[in-house]
């Protein structure tokens, strides 16, 4: 920052009154305090809701807390400073000093966040995988991305990650999230059978989302064949208990019609 600058700067914080500085500190408390009503308390609402009705109050809490934190600057900024070319130069000089003092990869994970509210890659209720590390995003901040792997692990992911990764998203904002159950069966049995006892597996389902098709997807491997029932459940939190059922019934009930299953010979370990 050059001499004249930091003299802008300087003489903007001086002129600054004290009615003026009570204001902005009303204004950040305000702002802090609707930020904490955002976070908390939107999610609970949408926790007593259920499909897509969730998902788009929980979609709007990021958008909300931007909306507030934008507000909260320009009313500060009104207050600051006056509108002058001496006054706007000295202020962006000041911006670009702590600019340049700050982590680069911070500010990237900042301006990544923006682009984020804006692109909406991920929203709050969606399971993402992002570089291996899958879950339901619990929450999305300035920075980060929170999200809640199955194991009930929780997990902050940087915005950053959306310039060189791929953000997988398996529900997208709705409340469909396709779930498959694998089946490796010996290639000697009945097909057509075997078809209809996955399909009648999946429609007997009380986790199954009914208006969603059901779709058995057959594979040919050279040790089995891979039967892949596909279906949707409910919810997306209940994916986990829909691939359980549809894999336990789905062995019981193939089991009953006499298929066998496919199993790979263990190989030895030759002696050395």
């Amino acid at each position: 920052m050059s001499s004249d600058q930091a003299g802008n700067f300087a003489a903007l914080l001086n002129s600054l009154t004290e009615t003026a500085m009570v204001q902005i500190v009303l204004i950040v408390a305000g702002a802090w305090l609707g930020i904490i009503l955002t976070q908390h308390f939107l999610p609970i609402m949408a926790g007593k809701l259920s499909g897509r009705n969730r998902l788009h109050l929980l979609a709007s809490v990021p958008l909300l807390r931007l909306c507030v934190i934008a507000t909260a600057i320009l009313l500060i900024l009104q207050r600051v400073i006056e509108p002058t070319l001496e006054n706007l130069i000295g202020l962006l000089g000041a911006l670009g000093l702590a600019v340049g003092f700050a982590s680069k990869d911070y500010v990237s994970s900042l301006i990544a966040g923006i682009v984020a509210s804006y692109e909406i890659p991920y929203r709050p209720g969606d399971w993402i995988e992002v570089d291996g590390t899958y879950g339901e995003v619990r929450a999305i901040r300035l920075r980060t991305v929170e999200i809640v792997t199955p194991d009930d692990t929780v997990a902050y992911i940087p915005h950053l990650q959306i310039w060189n990764q791929a953000v997988l998203n398996a529900n997208d904002g709705s409340q469909y999230l396709l779930c498959v159950a694998d089946f490796y069966l010996h290639p000697c049995h009945n097909a057509v059978s075997v078809l209809q006892v996955l399909r009648d597996v999946a429609l007997t389902s009380p986790f199954l989302q009914i208006e969603r098709p059901i779709n058995v997807i057959v594979l040919e491997k050279p040790f089995a064949t891979h039967y892949r029932l596909k279906a949707y459940p409910i919810d997306p939190r209940q994916q986990f208990h829909f691939m359980t059922d549809l894999t336990v019934r789905g062995k019981a009930a193939l089991l009953e019609i006499g298929v066998e299953f496919a199993a790979i010979p263990a190989v030895a370990n030759p002696v050395g």
